[in-house]
């Protein structure tokens, strides 16, 4: 999260960061992996809007997200819509247009992307 709170604290007050909580990337129910299981974080996928919301809040608490933090619903639309599995960075533009997506994660999370069109949008003021 550090370079996204770099990019939130130098842009805050011109650009509306959120962090969307989709679908968890590694439930004990899916795909597992070894450093969550060494890590203590054994959860199951959220099957309801209320279990979404808890492992969104633990999420938060845990990577210490200082950004707004929204919850995807259950029906997974925003993941839907923008690929965001498991995640993946963008950035709307005025007018709601979408001027950045990249590729999904985690090899395609690279802010300094993000930044570079951050940077171009706020320009065209």
């Amino acid at each position: 999260m550090g370079a996204l709170h770099d990019l939130y604290d130098r842009h805050e007050d011109r650009v509306a960061f959120l962090v969307v909580y989709v679908r968890e990337a590694h439930p004990e129910d899916g795909w597992v992996v070894t450093p969550n299981r060494d890590e203590g974080i054994l959860v199951n996928d959220a099957t309801t809007t209320e279990e979404r919301q808890e492992l969104a809040m633990t999420c938060a608490l845990r990577l210490e997200i200082r950004m707004p933090v929204v919850i995807d619903g259950i029906d997974d639309a925003v993941c839907s819509a923008y690929g965001g599995f498991p995640d993946r960075l963008a950035l709307v533009g005025r007018g709601g247009v979408l001027r950045y997506l990249a590729e999904e994660g985690p090899w395609g999370f690279r802010p300094d992307d993000l930044a570079a069109a951050i940077e171009s949008e706020l320009r065209r003021t």
